[in-house]
């Protein structure tokens, strides 16, 4: 893999408030590739609209600030499409009107030949262990695959960062271990830094890396 694709993620005294209000304080964070850190906290602290901050979809009623870098790349004030963030969400959000693989070929680049998208998408299948499944709805998969085909998906796009945003919730307790390997080897296997937010510390015990709880405490911060 090229080496401009091993890039850290690195957030700047990164504030939000809803209303005037602070949703946490200023927020200092690294994220190394291949690193997974987990942002933990109560229930409306921030943790998912940190993440729309980061990939670009922060609704209106908020308002930010700080800085958000990729590899050097400042992505504060770019579109959506030109930031190379990968996010997955507590619904796998496969689009009910493609295949499976119809979702996955969905998130390649275009502009490639037929054949090598048509490669890809198979080669995904194969490493998600959805072999055969590629002309299925995406309806008829069990919660464990349609998480696969949803990674694969993501991954497909070609993402520099991938930001997790309680993928694991609505899974039951053996399948949710089993996914969180999954997700957390691709993402290693990539070198992309991961950012995770969670209600559950075994997602933060499983992702093996540094711990963020957002708070008003300005110990809201992790440097290596």
């Amino acid at each position: 893999m090229p080496a401009d694709r091993f890039k850290a993620l690195v957030l700047t005294d990164v504030r939000i408030d809803l209303q005037g209000r602070p949703l946490f304080a200023p927020l200092n964070l690294t994220v190394h590739p291949g690193e997974v850190v987990t942002v933990m906290g109560p229930s409306g602290c921030g943790k998912s609209t940190l993440l729309g901050y980061i990939c670009g979809t922060l609704a209106p009623a908020f308002r930010a600030e700080g800085s958000v870098r990729l590899g050097g790349r400042d992505l504060v004030g770019l579109p959506l499409e030109r930031r190379r963030t990968g996010i997955l969400f507590q619904d796998a959000l496969l689009f009910p009107h493609l295949s499976v693989a119809g979702n996955l070929a969905f998130g390649l680049r275009p502009g490639r030949p037929r054949h090598e998208r048509r490669l890809r998408v198979e080669t995904a299948l194969q490493d998600a262990g959805l072999e055969g499944l590629g002309e299925r709805d995406p309806a008829t998969l069990s919660g464990g695959q349609r998480v696969r085909a949803a990674l694969m998906r993501t991954l497909l796009a070609e993402p520099e960062t991938l930001l997790l945003d309680e993928p694991f919730s609505k899974l039951d307790a053996d399948l949710r271990t089993r996914m969180r390997i999954f997700v957390f080897e691709h993402a290693r296997q990539r070198g992309l830094p991961t950012l995770l937010v969670t209600h559950d510390a075994a997602d933060a015990d499983a992702a093996q890396g540094p711990v963020v709880t957002l708070g008003t405490n300005p110990q809201t911060s992790c440097e290596p």
